[in-house]
């Protein structure tokens, strides 16, 4: 579906009843096709989890949990933020038998716009930890060449030819909705296997995102892809942490090998 025709960017009124045709899938395919024989473009996951997240119980008491969704990189479709802010609000007045009733209804509902299986697991509210980034941290670097807009050429070597497995993380991955123009921010961390990089290269191409206008999930692929392309690692991870907006944030991970997947997203203090 034209994502011209979702709920992005216009005035809506929030449901008080169940609507799962709220939600509104965009296909993959088309922000793909540039780097469609890129190894890994699809393997991984994106990771969202939901803190507006309520129900009635059986006897119509109000529960809330935080929830942690994994939606595929295989699946044809992502769902797109506002649709699945509202498909949840959907569910605040709607009475489950059980926590497993809601955990099935959402996966149905979810699996059915994405066209993929989608895992649902409920968090404790009070239990959602909160840990360090692990790596290099690039923010610090000064680069000596910066570009406005994404510019895989920013992307260097570090001329020594030595072999290296490094993960660098920085703070300063900031684009824009494509619709609304609206500021995404995130934590990117780039886990990298092969020649080594020059780090203040590679904090030079974050930076460069900074107007760019993409979706979380096809920022961190066109990220993945030009570091794949013009680095050609061996293995690779890239791993955008971004911040909550509406009740949601979005967590997507692209790796060269299964291996790399971490087995949970990380969870930041700026989230």
């Amino acid at each position: 579906m034209s994502v011209e025709k979702s709920l992005l960017g216009k005035d809506t009124n929030y449901p008080t009843t169940y609507q799962p045709e709220i939600l509104f899938p965009i296909s993959r395919s088309l922000s793909r096709e540039s780097y469609a024989d890129v190894a890994g473009i699809q393997q991984g996951c994106d990771w969202w989890h939901v803190f507006e997240l309520s129900w009635l119980n059986a006897q119509g008491i109000p529960q809330v949990a935080i929830g942690r969704l994994r939606l595929p990189a295989t699946s044809p479709n992502l769902i797109e933020s506002k649709s699945l802010k509202l498909y949840f609000n959907s569910l605040n007045f709607m009475r489950f038998d059980s926590t497993q009733q809601l955990i099935a209804t959402v996966e149905q509902d979810l699996s059915k716009a994405a066209e993929a299986p989608v895992q649902l697991t409920l968090i404790d509210a009070n239990n959602l930890a909160v840990s360090q980034p692990e790596g290099q941290c690039l923010d610090q670097l000064s680069p000596q060449r910066l570009s406005e807009q994404p510019d895989a050429s920013l992307l260097q070597h570090a001329g020594s030819g030595r072999m290296v497995e490094e993960q660098y993380y920085s703070n300063l991955l900031r684009s824009n909705c494509p619709v609304t123009g609206q500021p995404d921010w995130g934590t990117i961390f780039i886990r990298y296997r092969g020649e080594k990089v020059c780090p203040a290269s590679l904090l030079a191409y974050i930076i460069s995102y900074r107007q760019h206008n993409g979706f979380h999930e096809q920022c961190v692929e066109q990220i993945y892809a030009d570091i794949w392309k013009t680095l050609k690692p061996g293995q690779l991870m890239v791993y955008a942490a971004y911040t909550r907006r509406g009740g949601l944030d979005i967590n997507p991970c692209r790796v060269s090998t299964e291996a790399w997947l971490p087995q949970t997203p990380v969870r930041l203090a700026r989230q």
